[in-house]
């Protein structure tokens, strides 16, 4: 005990910076109230195209004003704006061979408000059999351009709810229509009659900038994401309550999105950011990353010099306080600067343990790290046994605040060197990318 106190008190001095300690500044009190503000019932779980993410959005506003950030490229306010397409189904018949599909075996993905199809239409029947990994077909079917009857065997009837809960949303909507039929293995002649609504969607990201004292065409970006699953059917023997079926996501990723807003809180009041530093709260990380992937494209990926992408730090990581992991710490310098800059400290950011759940290109800073830029997520979540994870039970009262608030204090000092010019590091090889 005596050996930790003295690690955190060693951390604390190491980062007083221009007389005001950032104890003063992070603290455990002011990152549990806006902990608890967006991890609250009244959030709704903060689902993409609810009140409730537009609540979150407005509150993520309100602390970047607090706060005194100017707005991104000098827009009028913080949101960053952006539209998609939605379809929702309103009819939909399946004849094969001569048999009715029951609609409760069928999900749908088209962006047409009308679609007729047989057999002798430009429409590929292809399968996902027994023993096959549902995952890799299902992404290979779901991102096909073409015309395709997918016939899912029915040992795969447990994955046809988390199916139907895909969002029919996208930014770039095609003209082909993709339809998987679960229980059904044979096809020789069938109809499909659909018919759908199509509209457009407006959504947001939040978006605040400190400008670079120096060098202001320089971007260090501090971002996660501020939506979440929303409320659903409450889970058969959970512990939580048998009612609650909100989907808090305080962990996910309502931790990171705290841990901007405190960041930015810090760097503000330092007033010594040599690089401009852009804090940013995606929206729509759970159905696709859509507000990563906008954000990008208003950037020149060569003035990105690095991205502290920010999910999930609520909860110990495997090795248990004082230490995160940085998914694609191999991949560019980045991890061994931030190291580096905690000497004297006892925190410690690990490679990711994970590496078969690719989690590096599963988060909102795979987008630009496929432009070449050192874009990392840092973590805490033990992905082989994150007991709330995508539950109802992702509550503020699981978490560890005195740990993540120490954690995001270790990324205000581990980022100095970066945000200051100092440090540059090196760049993600694209072509070494999956």
């Amino acid at each position: 005990m005596k050996k930790i106190i003295v690690s955190i008190f060693v951390l604390s001095q190491c980062l007083n910076v221009n007389g005001q300690s950032i104890d003063k500044i992070i603290t455990n009190k002011e990152v549990t109230r806006i902990e608890k503000i967006l991890s609250a019932d009244d959030m709704q779980g903060r689902r993409t195209f609810t009140p409730g993410i537009d609540k979150a959005s407005a509150f993520i506003e309100s602390e970047f004003k607090k706060i005194g950030l100017q707005t991104f490229n000098a827009a009028t306010n913080y949101k960053q704006e952006f539209s998609m397409t939605a379809s929702e189904a309103v009819s939909s018949k399946i004849t094969i061979d001569g048999k009715e599909i029951n609609n409760n075996q069928i999900v749908t993905f088209s962006y047409l408000p009308q679609v007729s199809l047989t057999e002798k239409s430009d429409i590929s029947i292809v399968k996902i059999n027994k023993g096959d990994n549902i995952g890799e077909k299902f992404n290979e079917y779901y991102k096909s351009p073409k015309n395709l009857l997918v016939l899912v065997d029915s040992s795969f009837d447990n994955v046809l709810p988390n199916i139907k809960h895909i969002e029919r949303i996208t930014a770039t909507p095609g003209n082909n229509t993709i339809m998987f039929v679960f229980g059904t293995t044979e096809a020789t002649t069938f109809s499909v009659e659909l018919t759908n609504t199509i509209s457009k969607k407006t959504l947001n990201n939040v978006v605040g900038i400190l400008p670079g004292k120096t060098k202001p065409n320089e971007y260090v970006i501090f971002s996660g994401h501020y939506d979440h699953l929303g409320v659903g059917a409450p889970e058969e023997g959970a512990p939580h309550p048998a009612n609650d079926s909100i989907y808090n996501g305080a962990n996910d990723d309502a931790a990171g999105t705290t841990a901007v807003i405190m960041l930015a809180k810090y760097f503000k009041k330092q007033n010594n950011n040599e690089r401009t530093i852009i804090f940013t709260t995606f929206v729509a990380e759970e159905i696709g990353g859509y507000g990563a992937k906008y954000f990008s494209k208003q950037l020149a990926p060569e003035q990105v010099i690095a991205m502290f992408n920010i999910e999930m730090i609520g909860t110990e990581s495997k090795w248990g306080k004082n230490s995160a992991y940085i998914t694609g710490f191999e991949k560019s310098n980045m991890g061994q600067i931030l190291q580096t800059n905690l000497t004297g400290t006892n925190f410690t950011f690990y490679a990711d343990p994970y590496p078969d759940q690719q989690l590096f290109y599963r988060s909102d800073n795979a987008t630009l790290a496929r432009l070449g830029v050192p874009a990392h997520t840092i973590s805490t979540s033990k992905m082989d046994n994150e007991l709330t994870y995508h539950t109802a039970d992702d509550e503020f009262e699981t978490l560890d605040i005195d740990n993540m608030t120490q954690i995001i204090k270790s990324i205000a000092l581990s980022s100095s060197s970066i945000i200051s010019g100092k440090d540059t590091p090196t760049r993600v090889n694209t072509t070494q990318l999956k």
